[in-house]
């Protein structure tokens, strides 16, 4: 019996769970994390620790959602929205680089 044909895109994107699982084996955050509760990138514990980006060596605070690998960041275009209250957002591509604000809490803890 034949493996079943993927198409290519099936690989293009990881679960958000797949994310989330990485987030949590290392200390650092995700390549991909986004501030918007619509989106799949969309992951609340994460952003409670608080997420520091730095695009072309410039701390930002107004950074919508980020993608490391890809080399952008999504910021508000102003106060301008859409029909539905969304921000207008634009793309900017450039070096990326995030880390958490804060450490993650350990409820393991040994106490002496």
């Amino acid at each position: 019996m034949a493996a079943p044909e993927r198409s290519g895109a099936a690989f293009l994107w990881p679960s958000p769970f797949a994310v989330a699982n990485r987030a949590t084996m290392t200390d650092s955050p995700p390549d991909r994390l986004s501030i918007n509760p619509r989106s799949s990138f969309f992951q609340q514990d994460l952003l409670e620790r608080g997420v520091g980006i730095r695009f072309k060596g410039v701390e930002r605070n107004d950074v919508e959602e980020y993608s490391i690998s890809e080399g952008w960041i999504r910021v508000a275009l102003g106060k301008k929205v859409d029909r539905h209250g969304q921000p207008l957002t634009i793309k900017l591509t450039g070096p990326v680089e995030a880390w958490f604000q804060r450490p993650a809490d350990h409820d393991d803890t040994v106490e002496g």
